[in-house]
């Protein structure tokens, strides 16, 4: 899954306004952000081979430390706690909490039986969404418009920038998945370990969108508080 991540994301400021598009997009593609990292230094492995599933070529022969269960409540955990320690802001770390383990959730159910619960596991799991091409378009398509719907009603844009940049973040979103899907097989897994280092951007990127936004219901609570 790609899209349903990012939805995700988006939809995550409706619960927790004060913490960024920029730290909600790095706690919901936690894993798949360490991952080329981890495929550099040998710690995790892939295979491209066409055809394994409808809508990737890649096979994912061992990825113990970022997409196992275990290790996801581990990142979680930890991710939340250093959020907590430095913003103060309980709901912003139940929703980094919820964002990173939400990722092995959602591979679980579009990856063939290739998720494992621990990184010791043989047996591993996967309900193969992504071996039907219509329904994981009718998921992702329906995750990501959702999500980006909620985010819409929760938050204005300051300036000009707040709308292009937003629009700029989900264009380029839908290219790179719309890409991956229908476009051709990496040419190798090092050119796939590097290209992939790309979605860092999405991180900073986040961060930019929110401070040319502000959340509808901080606005709110202001003209309150003024009227009190």
């Amino acid at each position: 899954m790609f899209l349903g991540h990012y939805g995700l994301a988006l939809a995550a400021k409706s619960v927790a306004p004060k913490t960024s598009l920029g730290t909600t997009v790095l706690a919901a593609e936690f894993a798949d952000a360490l991952w080329p990292l981890f495929l550099i230094l040998g710690w995790e492995r892939v295979v491209i081979s066409p055809g394994i599933t409808r809508m990737t070529p890649l096979d994912f022969v061992s990825y113990p430390w970022l997409h196992s269960l275990l290790m996801d409540l581990l990142w979680a955990a930890g991710f939340a706690a250093v959020y907590f320690a430095t913003k103060r802001y309980k709901a912003g770390a139940i929703v980094v909490f919820i964002g990173v383990l939400s990722h092995w959730v959602l591979d679980w159910a579009s990856h063939r039986p290739d998720m494992p619960l621990t990184p010791w596991a043989t047996q591993k799991y996967g309900l193969g969404l992504w071996n039907s091409v219509g329904g994981t378009v009718a998921v992702e398509a329906l995750m990501f418009i959702g999500g980006l719907a909620i985010y819409l009603s929760r938050t204005n844009a300051k300036d000009r920038t707040g709308s292009v940049a937003l629009w700029g973040l989900i264009a380029l979103l839908v290219i790179i998945w719309a890409g991956a899907v229908f476009g051709p097989p990496p040419p190798s897994v090092n050119a796939l370990k590097y290209s992939t280092l790309a979605l860092w951007l999405t991180v900073p990127w986040g961060y930019w969108i929110d401070r040319h936004r502000f959340s509808v219901a901080s606005l709110q609570t202001a003209k309150e508080n003024r009227k009190s």
